[in-house]
């Protein structure tokens, strides 16, 4: 990318993502341009789901394959199955400098798939399933998993509607804050995120800020 066209970014994405410095923009764009350019990708597209999958997973540890899907769709804010560069940038603010509401919204966005803005009880059972068999592959029963979401749906179900709302998630996490995350890992640990930053800027003091 030219200069111009890079700085001219740099600072339109500047005015909606608060929580980089433009010099910390400028690296992101520039690992992003590199990661699209590895994977035979076109900038003006961005990062295909498969690819996105890989840095989740090399980079920030995830090994969940359902959820690493549904941190991909939380990211793509435009629904075409690709990351473009805004995307990409505005979903690593909230993964590496989001604040306690940004990744409330998050993980609400990442639980709940079927458009309604709710978590229904068919997701929180299949969440459930999918994640206590990633911790032990004993096949866990049906019936053990539906008590286990009747326990959830008691304790986050505020209005009793049967589904979790995000008034219900927030009030719930707000509560308990070990909530967060109640459906399985989808924000990388502290770690990660710090071995990120020192990967992706790196080469920051070559930048102007």
């Amino acid at each position: 990318m030219e200069q111009r066209a890079l700085k001219k970014l740099v600072e339109s994405i500047c005015k909606t993502v608060k929580s980089f410095k433009k010099s910390e923009v400028h690296c992101l764009i520039n690992l992003f341009q590199s990661l699209v350019e590895r994977s035979g990708g076109r900038f003006d597209k961005g990062l295909d789901r498969n690819t996105f999958r890989g840095i989740l997973y090399s980079i920030f540890g995830m090994t969940d394959d359902t959820l690493m899907n549904r941190v991909f769709f939380a990211f793509d804010k435009d629904s075409d199955n690709y990351i473009n560069v805004i995307e990409w940038i505005k979903g690593l603010s909230v993964f590496l400098r989001g604040t306690f509401e940004e990744k409330l919204k998050f993980c609400f966005e990442v639980y709940y798939l079927n458009g309604d803005g709710c978590i229904s009880q068919e997701e929180i059972f299949d969440m459930l399933k999918n994640s206590l068999y990633q911790q032990s592959p004993e096949e866990e029963s049906d019936e053990g998993i539906s008590e286990l979401v009747d326990l959830t749906l008691k304790k986050m179900d505020y209005d009793n509607d049967g589904k979790i709302s995000f008034a219900d998630f927030e009030t719930a996490v707000r509560k308990d804050t070990l909530l967060l995350e109640v459906f399985g890992p989808c924000l990388p640990e502290a770690k990660n995120c710090l071995h990120f930053e020192a990967l992706a800027f790196r080469n920051i003091m070559t930048f102007q800020t």
